[in-house]
């Protein structure tokens, strides 16, 4: 239940307090005073949209905050789902920027619009006048149907399944288009792949054969210096070994009485081996090198090969290559695979199709099995609202396909006079009659929901007389087991409240000021007065106020 409201600085409000109470709390007041104003702010509680235009004063935040009692009503698991601390008495605030920007919170925590409209959907439903137009749509005539059935939990698990069946059934068209454009593709990326496959692609491998291109084209000139240098080294006495070996001996003659000629030796020594080696090692390369022009042949044709493919894929590397390459293996794969990913996710449809069918046709009897229990219910509260020769039907068409809230379209039928045919409320029903079977509807659904609070808005709007106090009369009923707070220009409804606030507005040279406050006994009975005979109360009307208040409860 909403116990206090406050509004700082919202439209014509500057600073508003209002401390609401359980049972029946009617708001009045003159047209324009701001009634409409302070349901605005609110419906930003609520999560509605907010805009900068809303401030009063435009350097200063618009603040609007609500303390909700929300004890009993199992939102504790919503509350832990979400990583905020359940409090029996639950502070929700929007509070809007001068620039626009709009931040939620709850008990102080920052929250979603998202979240913040299914804590407070939870907690609270507002009715105004214009909602009465939904009552001729379908979708909440079967909203409305649902309720009463209580079929709330089915449709959520029904819901599930369809939004899997919807996201499915548009992978499967998206997948089956994708596949046509693929299969037309195919023949050019399998020749692709082919060309890459047998080309054999090892990384690295063109700077390898171009190094063997160029051993190759160059062989004889390899073979010449090879030999050039065995013969440098060791071909004959002026060859390098010989005179390295003049040396040593050389050093030999002085080295019993020159030590260093000792060391000079092993270096000599040192550098004889080495030259020697390199002498043997030429002449075995200089043995493998052959002149072989078909393996010259056989390079530059490797070599051309992957310079065409190089230039056709515009790549420089082939490691690009192989990677263009592992590319087309996989779109290959992946066309040659559609039609089994297309098999299986057509059969996943129907699996999610088989269930989502068998939960709405367990939704539909449910519909069904309370329709008569659901046209009782309304025919009577209608005939306690002054229509006892209305007529109204439920009409639930089933179909062949999946709907958003299951197989079936609800068609309300109404008839407002004795043996007059039943039509569709849109062709039917006056004004008045609509907000009479809306208040109907809406006395079922908020008891089905077990809401703690609803706000009807002027929902008696279009009756008076003796009809207007059989409204007053179900909407008392209704504070019976909830908290109703009901803006109202009817006297008859005003008297059935519990407590009565009076909404005024006060004007000066600079700007025009939102006020209310709760109105004590006597007030009271001056302003049903009023709403009796106009700004000038007579004794009669005083009277007559009086004999509303002594019998509204």
């Amino acid at each position: 239940m909403l116990k206090h409201l406050l509004v700082k600085n919202y439209a014509i409000i500057d600073n508003l307090e209002i401390d609401f109470h359980s049972g029946l709390n009617i708001i009045t007041g003159e047209t324009g005073a701001g009634k409409s104003i302070l349901l605005g702010a609110l419906g930003l509680i609520l999560g509605n949209r907010a805009e900068a235009n809303i401030l009063k004063d435009k350097e200063n935040s618009c603040i609007v905050e609500g303390t909700f009692n929300l004890q009993g009503y199992n939102l504790e698991p919503l509350f832990e789902e979400n990583d905020l601390d359940f409090q029996p008495n639950t502070i929700i605030r929007r509070h809007i920027s001068q620039s626009g920007k709009s931040r939620a919170f709850v008990n102080e925590l920052p929250v979603t619009l998202t979240l913040l409209k299914d804590i407070v959907g939870r907690v609270i439903d507002i009715h105004s006048q214009h909602q009465n137009l939904l009552l001729v749509n379908a979708n909440f005539q079967l909203l409305v149907l649902d309720s009463f059935a209580n079929t709330g939990a089915l449709i959520d698990e029904y819901k599930e399944l369809y939004s899997l069946h919807k996201q499915l059934t548009d992978e499967f068209n998206e997948l089956t288009q994708k596949s046509a454009k693929a299969k037309a593709d195919l023949d050019y990326l399998q020749f692709q792949l082919n060309q890459l496959n047998e080309a054999k692609l090892v990384e690295g491998e063109e700077a390898d054969l171009e190094l063997l291109q160029q051993q190759l084209s160059h062989s004889e000139d390899i073979k010449i210096a090879l030999h050039e240098v065995v013969n440098y080294c060791n071909a004959d006495e002026t060859s390098i070994l010989i005179w390295l070996k003049n040396v040593q001996e050389s050093l030999n003659r002085i080295s019993s009485f020159y030590p260093m000629a000792i060391e000079l030796n092993k270096r000599v020594e040192a550098c004889r081996i080495e030259l020697k080696d390199i002498a043997q090692e030429g002449e075995m390369q200089s043995e493998k090198i052959e002149l072989d022009p078909s393996e010259l042949e056989r390079v530059n044709q490797r070599l051309d090969n992957i310079n065409t493919l190089m230039q056709k894929h515009r790549v420089t590397t082939v490691t690009e290559l192989i990677a263009i390459r592992d590319e087309l293996q996989i779109k290959v794969d992946e066309i040659v695979d559609y039609d089994s990913t297309v098999e299986r996710k057509a059969k996943k449809i129907s699996e999610i199709s088989s269930q989502a069918f068998a939960k709405a046709k367990i939704i539909s009897n449910a519909r069904v099995n309370v329709c008569g229990g659901f046209e009782s219910s309304i025919q009577l509260l209608l005939t306690q609202l002054g229509m006892p020769f209305a007529n109204f039907k439920v009409s639930i068409t089933h179909h062949d396909e999946l709907l958003p809230n299951g197989i079936d379209r609800a068609t309300f039928l109404f008839s407002a006079n004795k043996q007059g045919s039943l039509q569709e409320l849109s062709k039917v029903a006056s004004g008045g009659e609509l907000s009479r079977l809306m208040l109907s509807l809406k006395s079922l659904m908020v008891k089905a929901k077990g809401l703690p609070t609803i706000i009807l808005d002027e929902i008696d709007t279009g009756v008076s007389g003796d009809i207007a106090d059989k409204v007053g009369n179900i909407i008392h009923d209704m504070s019976k087991g909830m908290q109703v707070i009901n803006i109202t220009h009817l006297p008859q409804i005003a008297s059935k409240g519990t407590t009565h606030f009076l909404v005024y507005k006060e004007d000066d040279s600079v700007s025009s000021t939102t006020h209310i406050r709760l109105l004590k006994p006597n007030e009271r009975v001056l302003e049903i007065a009023k709403m009796l005979s106009g700004e000038q109360v007579f004794d009669a009307a005083i009277i007559n106020a009086k004999h509303l208040l002594a019998n509204g409860k």
